[in-house]
């Protein structure tokens, strides 16, 4: 099935206004697939009619959003960053707390997909905190769908997910389950998932006290404006002295200059 130019270019504004995903055109076909296939699940013939009722009904609109976003996660993914934060960012922030004996700990990760980002944190934090059982810990996870959001409330995971995991923290915080993995309840507790639309400003001005802010690979599939309304409302949300950590393709230098540069390693992460 191929969609005529002019039809794209307004399915195109729709999306990107709904979701801040900005499709170039080198993603027509990528778009076309994902609507044939709501197409031949409602029944419907033609793509105009297709977007007669995204236009007329918000639901549909919100599940081809949810069709169009990318989902590759797994745990403990791009392990030298992760090692980054909780042996050079994490001891830090505690240290700082300690000092105000302020015992809190906010951490978001943003975009988080099926929860293997938010649980990974969550291990590590269990990790690296000597003192654990003294800190009130929270960990949100939000993502713009209500399907992977499902997924990660169910914590169960299979082995292309679980692939990175370190085998004593594979025997420490997972348990077989059906020939996949489950999260024990003690890594799940501390998780709190939500579903939050990154360009909703509402939504974001309601997510405040964040420590350190998780947003991997997901600014890549916004265009620049965007990109510098979501990274103003991370700086609005992050306690001052709190941290963003992106994708290795990502970067806020040309799009703000609110957050300093912290060079960790090889990589980068941002600074209130």
């Amino acid at each position: 099935m191929e969609i005529r130019d002019t039809l794209f270019e307004r399915m195109r504004d729709i999306v990107y206004h709904e979701s801040g995903i900005y499709l170039e055109e080198s993603k027509k076909y990528f778009l076309e697939r994902r609507v044939e296939k709501r197409m031949q699940t409602l029944g419907i013939l033609v793509p105009e009619t297709y977007y007669a009722r995204i236009l007329a009904n918000t639901e549909e609109l919100k599940i081809l959003v949810e069709e169009l976003t990318i989902n590759e996660t797994y745990f403990f993914r791009n392990l030298p960053q992760l090692e980054g934060f909780a042996k050079n960012v994490l001891p830090k922030i505690l240290a700082r707390k300690r000092r105000k004996d302020d015992f809190t700990l906010s951490i978001w990760s943003a975009a988080c997909s099926t929860g293997e980002e938010p649980y990974t944190l969550s291990i590590i934090l269990r990790e690296e905190i000597p003192d654990y059982n003294k800190w009130k810990i929270e960990i949100l996870g939000t993502d713009i769908s209500r399907q992977v959001l499902k997924s990660a409330h169910r914590g169960v995971y299979n082995e292309r997910s679980i692939k990175d995991v370190p085998q004593n923290y594979l025997k420490s915080y997972f348990k077989p389950k059906d020939g996949s993995w489950e999260i024990v309840d003690e890594v799940k507790h501390t998780v709190k998932l939500m579903e939050a639309n990154l360009v909703d400003k509402m939504t974001m001005r309601n997510i405040q006290n964040i420590d350190v802010i998780f947003c991997r690979n997901v600014l890549i599939y916004f265009d620049d404006k965007s990109r510098k309304n979501v990274l103003s409302q991370f700086f609005d949300s992050l306690n001052r002295g709190g941290y963003i950590f992106l994708g290795h393709s990502e970067s806020v230098g040309r799009i703000t200059a609110a957050f300093k540069i912290v060079r960790l390693d090889n990589f980068l992460c941002y600074a209130k």
